[in-house]
Protein backbone atom coordinates (compact mmCIF):
# COMPACT_ATOMS: atom_id res chain seq x y z
CA UNK A 1 0.00 0.00 0.00
CA UNK A 2 1.18 3.13 -0.86
CA UNK A 3 0.97 6.61 1.09
CA UNK A 4 -1.67 7.55 -1.58
CA UNK A 5 -3.23 4.52 -3.08
CA UNK A 6 -6.14 5.05 -5.15
CA UNK A 7 -5.91 8.84 -3.98
CA UNK A 8 -6.78 11.25 -7.19
CA UNK A 9 -4.41 14.02 -7.30
CA UNK A 10 -4.71 17.09 -9.62
CA UNK A 11 -1.06 18.87 -10.01
CA UNK A 12 -1.01 21.35 -11.84
CA UNK A 13 2.10 22.41 -13.73
CA UNK A 14 3.07 18.48 -14.41
CA UNK A 15 5.53 20.33 -17.40
CA UNK A 16 7.80 22.15 -14.95
CA UNK A 17 10.45 20.81 -13.27
CA UNK A 18 8.58 20.44 -9.72
CA UNK A 19 5.06 19.47 -11.27
CA UNK A 20 7.18 16.62 -13.30
CA UNK A 21 8.97 15.33 -9.91
CA UNK A 22 5.53 15.59 -8.02
CA UNK A 23 3.71 13.69 -10.26
CA UNK A 24 6.32 10.77 -10.61
CA UNK A 25 6.21 11.01 -6.69
CA UNK A 26 2.81 11.05 -5.73
CA UNK A 27 2.29 7.97 -8.92
CA UNK A 28 5.21 6.17 -7.04
CA UNK A 29 3.22 5.89 -3.99
CA UNK A 30 -0.25 4.96 -5.59
CA UNK A 31 -2.02 8.54 -6.55
CA UNK A 32 -3.91 8.39 -10.02
CA UNK A 33 -2.71 11.43 -11.27
CA UNK A 34 -4.61 14.25 -13.15
CA UNK A 35 -1.91 17.39 -14.77
CA UNK A 36 -1.81 19.60 -17.09
CA UNK A 37 0.33 22.54 -18.52
CA UNK A 38 0.37 25.19 -20.67
CA UNK A 39 3.50 23.80 -22.33
CA UNK A 40 2.15 20.41 -23.74
CA UNK A 41 4.43 18.47 -25.09
CA UNK A 42 6.65 19.02 -21.75
CA UNK A 43 3.12 17.68 -20.24
CA UNK A 44 3.37 14.84 -22.53
CA UNK A 45 6.75 13.80 -21.73
CA UNK A 46 5.98 13.52 -18.34
CA UNK A 47 2.43 11.60 -18.83
CA UNK A 48 5.01 8.96 -20.85
CA UNK A 49 7.43 8.85 -17.81
CA UNK A 50 4.99 8.54 -14.93
CA UNK A 51 3.23 5.75 -17.35
CA UNK A 52 6.72 4.17 -17.77
CA UNK A 53 7.37 4.23 -14.69
CA UNK A 54 4.23 1.87 -13.70
CA UNK A 55 1.68 4.34 -12.49
CA UNK A 56 -1.62 6.45 -13.76
CA UNK A 57 -2.15 9.46 -15.70
CA UNK A 58 -3.75 11.84 -17.68
CA UNK A 59 -3.42 15.31 -18.71
CA UNK A 60 -4.93 18.13 -20.25
CA UNK A 61 -2.33 20.21 -22.10
CA UNK A 62 -2.27 22.62 -23.14
CA UNK A 63 -4.32 24.13 -20.14
CA UNK A 64 -4.14 27.92 -19.29
CA UNK A 65 -5.62 27.90 -15.92
CA UNK A 66 -5.77 31.41 -16.24
CA UNK A 67 -9.47 30.81 -18.03
CA UNK A 68 -12.15 29.42 -15.22
CA UNK A 69 -13.49 27.45 -18.45
CA UNK A 70 -10.53 25.62 -18.68
CA UNK A 71 -10.06 25.32 -14.87
CA UNK A 72 -13.30 23.32 -15.11
CA UNK A 73 -12.64 21.29 -17.92
CA UNK A 74 -9.77 19.92 -16.00
CA UNK A 75 -11.90 19.11 -12.69
CA UNK A 76 -14.31 18.01 -15.73
CA UNK A 77 -11.45 15.11 -16.83
CA UNK A 78 -10.83 14.49 -13.38
CA UNK A 79 -14.31 13.23 -12.64
CA UNK A 80 -14.99 11.39 -15.75
CA UNK A 81 -11.62 9.69 -15.58
CA UNK A 82 -11.53 8.38 -12.13
CA UNK A 83 -14.64 9.51 -10.67
CA UNK A 84 -13.80 12.28 -7.78
CA UNK A 85 -10.47 14.71 -6.57
CA UNK A 86 -8.90 13.70 -3.34
CA UNK A 87 -5.84 15.74 -3.60
CA UNK A 88 -5.29 19.15 -5.15
CA UNK A 89 -1.79 20.68 -5.40
CA UNK A 90 -2.15 23.69 -7.17
CA UNK A 91 1.77 23.97 -7.94
CA UNK A 92 1.63 25.47 -11.61
CA UNK A 93 2.56 29.71 -11.62
CA UNK A 94 4.72 32.36 -13.30
CA UNK A 95 6.45 35.32 -11.79
CA UNK A 96 7.77 38.72 -14.11
CA UNK A 97 10.22 40.66 -12.28
CA UNK A 98 11.03 44.23 -11.89
CA UNK A 99 11.75 46.92 -9.68
CA UNK A 100 8.62 48.73 -8.37
CA UNK A 101 9.50 52.19 -10.39
CA UNK A 102 10.78 50.12 -13.54
CA UNK A 103 8.64 46.89 -13.98
CA UNK A 104 5.68 47.48 -16.71
CA UNK A 105 2.14 47.80 -15.35
CA UNK A 106 1.26 44.27 -17.63
CA UNK A 107 4.02 42.33 -16.02
CA UNK A 108 2.28 43.47 -12.66
CA UNK A 109 -1.14 42.51 -13.96
CA UNK A 110 0.62 39.17 -15.67
CA UNK A 111 1.65 38.40 -12.05
CA UNK A 112 -1.09 38.68 -9.93
CA UNK A 113 -3.32 36.44 -12.87
CA UNK A 114 -0.40 33.73 -13.26
CA UNK A 115 -0.06 33.25 -9.37
CA UNK A 116 -2.88 33.94 -8.11
CA UNK A 117 -6.10 33.74 -9.91
CA UNK A 118 -5.10 30.47 -11.10
CA UNK A 119 -5.26 29.34 -7.49
CA UNK A 120 -8.52 30.69 -6.56
CA UNK A 121 -10.12 29.73 -10.22
CA UNK A 122 -8.75 26.20 -10.22
CA UNK A 123 -9.78 25.62 -6.76
CA UNK A 124 -13.23 26.94 -6.54
CA UNK A 125 -13.56 24.85 -9.56
CA UNK A 126 -12.82 22.37 -7.57
CA UNK A 127 -14.21 22.83 -4.26
CA UNK A 128 -17.58 20.99 -4.64
CA UNK A 129 -15.32 17.45 -5.49
CA UNK A 130 -13.51 18.43 -2.69
CA UNK A 131 -15.97 18.62 -0.40
CA UNK A 132 -17.17 15.17 -1.33
CA UNK A 133 -14.10 13.53 -0.74
CA UNK A 134 -13.22 15.48 2.40
CA UNK A 135 -9.79 16.45 0.52
CA UNK A 136 -6.36 18.08 0.46
CA UNK A 137 -5.32 21.54 -1.02
CA UNK A 138 -1.41 21.80 -1.26
CA UNK A 139 -0.82 25.70 -2.56
CA UNK A 140 2.55 26.53 -3.59
CA UNK A 141 3.72 29.46 -2.13
CA UNK A 142 6.83 30.91 -1.83
CA UNK A 143 9.70 32.28 1.04
CA UNK A 144 9.39 35.36 -1.19
CA UNK A 145 6.18 35.88 0.82
CA UNK A 146 8.83 35.59 3.77
CA UNK A 147 11.35 37.81 3.10
CA UNK A 148 13.24 39.54 0.07
CA UNK A 149 16.35 38.12 -1.63
CA UNK A 150 18.50 41.21 -1.57
CA UNK A 151 19.53 41.48 -5.96
CA UNK A 152 16.06 40.08 -7.04
CA UNK A 153 13.18 42.74 -7.98
CA UNK A 154 10.66 40.55 -6.98
CA UNK A 155 8.30 43.01 -5.59
CA UNK A 156 5.02 41.51 -8.07
CA UNK A 157 6.47 37.72 -6.65
CA UNK A 158 6.07 38.83 -3.35
CA UNK A 159 2.98 40.53 -3.60
CA UNK A 160 1.56 37.36 -4.52
CA UNK A 161 2.74 34.95 -2.90
CA UNK A 162 1.97 36.65 0.35
CA UNK A 163 -1.76 36.16 -0.65
CA UNK A 164 -1.30 32.93 -1.49
CA UNK A 165 -0.49 32.52 2.14
CA UNK A 166 -3.09 34.68 3.38
CA UNK A 167 -5.93 32.87 0.63
CA UNK A 168 -4.64 28.80 2.36
CA UNK A 169 -5.31 29.91 6.35
CA UNK A 170 -8.64 31.30 4.83
CA UNK A 171 -9.47 27.92 2.72
CA UNK A 172 -8.19 25.92 5.86
CA UNK A 173 -11.01 27.65 7.82
CA UNK A 174 -13.73 27.69 5.17
CA UNK A 175 -12.86 23.61 4.66
CA UNK A 176 -12.72 22.48 8.10
CA UNK A 177 -16.14 21.79 8.64
CA UNK A 178 -16.36 19.10 5.23
CA UNK A 179 -12.70 17.67 6.45
CA UNK A 180 -10.64 19.62 4.15
CA UNK A 181 -7.47 20.62 5.12
CA UNK A 182 -5.62 23.41 3.28
CA UNK A 183 -1.99 24.41 3.30
CA UNK A 184 1.61 25.41 1.53
CA UNK A 185 4.66 24.88 0.74
CA UNK A 186 7.27 28.01 0.62
CA UNK A 187 10.06 26.43 -1.58
CA UNK A 188 13.04 28.52 -1.09
CA UNK A 189 15.73 28.83 -4.53
CA UNK A 190 14.91 25.51 -6.05
CA UNK A 191 16.64 24.57 -9.26
CA UNK A 192 14.17 24.33 -12.28
CA UNK A 193 13.58 25.08 -15.74
CA UNK A 194 12.52 29.27 -14.57
CA UNK A 195 16.11 29.40 -12.40
CA UNK A 196 18.89 27.35 -14.51
CA UNK A 197 19.27 30.38 -16.87
CA UNK A 198 19.93 32.86 -13.73
CA UNK A 199 21.93 30.61 -11.84
CA UNK A 200 24.40 30.57 -15.01
CA UNK A 201 25.37 33.99 -13.88
CA UNK A 202 27.75 32.67 -11.30
CA UNK A 203 27.85 36.06 -9.78
CA UNK A 204 24.16 36.05 -8.89
CA UNK A 205 24.08 32.67 -8.08
CA UNK A 206 26.81 33.18 -5.43
CA UNK A 207 24.71 35.86 -3.93
CA UNK A 208 21.91 33.77 -4.15
CA UNK A 209 23.31 31.06 -2.77
CA UNK A 210 24.90 33.18 0.12
CA UNK A 211 21.33 33.47 1.82
CA UNK A 212 21.28 29.73 2.20
CA UNK A 213 22.58 27.81 5.03
CA UNK A 214 23.15 24.99 3.09
CA UNK A 215 24.67 26.10 0.01
CA UNK A 216 23.36 25.29 -2.62
CA UNK A 217 20.02 25.10 -4.34
CA UNK A 218 16.75 22.70 -3.85
CA UNK A 219 16.15 20.30 -6.07
CA UNK A 220 12.41 19.72 -7.76
CA UNK A 221 12.45 16.43 -5.86
CA UNK A 222 12.78 17.92 -2.61
CA UNK A 223 9.81 20.05 -3.28
CA UNK A 224 7.81 17.30 -4.11
CA UNK A 225 8.53 14.82 -1.13
CA UNK A 226 7.51 17.80 0.74
CA UNK A 227 4.18 17.89 -1.36
CA UNK A 228 3.69 14.45 -0.64
CA UNK A 229 3.46 14.50 2.69
CA UNK A 230 0.77 17.37 2.88
CA UNK A 231 -0.78 15.60 0.42
CA UNK A 232 -1.01 12.21 2.98
CA UNK A 233 -1.92 10.62 5.38
CA UNK A 234 0.81 11.26 7.55
CA UNK A 235 0.19 14.89 7.91
CA UNK A 236 -3.34 14.74 8.58
CA UNK A 237 -3.57 17.14 12.13
CA UNK A 238 -2.17 19.51 9.90
CA UNK A 239 -4.00 22.48 8.31
CA UNK A 240 -3.91 26.45 7.75
CA UNK A 241 0.13 25.75 7.90
CA UNK A 242 3.06 27.05 5.58
CA UNK A 243 6.03 24.58 5.22
CA UNK A 244 9.27 26.56 4.57
CA UNK A 245 11.55 24.18 2.25
CA UNK A 246 14.38 26.83 1.78
CA UNK A 247 17.37 24.93 3.13
CA UNK A 248 17.70 26.97 6.42
CA UNK A 249 17.27 30.47 4.38
CA UNK A 250 14.88 32.33 6.81
CA UNK A 251 16.06 30.76 9.75
CA UNK A 252 19.24 32.89 9.97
Amino acid sequence: MGRLDNKVCVITGTGGSMGRASALAFAGEGALIVGCDVVADRAEETVVSVREAGGQMVSMHPCDLTKMEECEALVALALSTYGRIDVLFNNAAMAYFGWVNEMPLEDWHRTIDQEINLVYYLTRAAWPALVATGGTIVNTASISAHQAYRPLPGLAHMAAKGAILSMTRQLAMEGAPHGIRANTISPGLILTHQTKDILGDDQFASVMTDQIMLKRPGRPEEIALSALFLASEESSFITGADLRVDGGTTAW
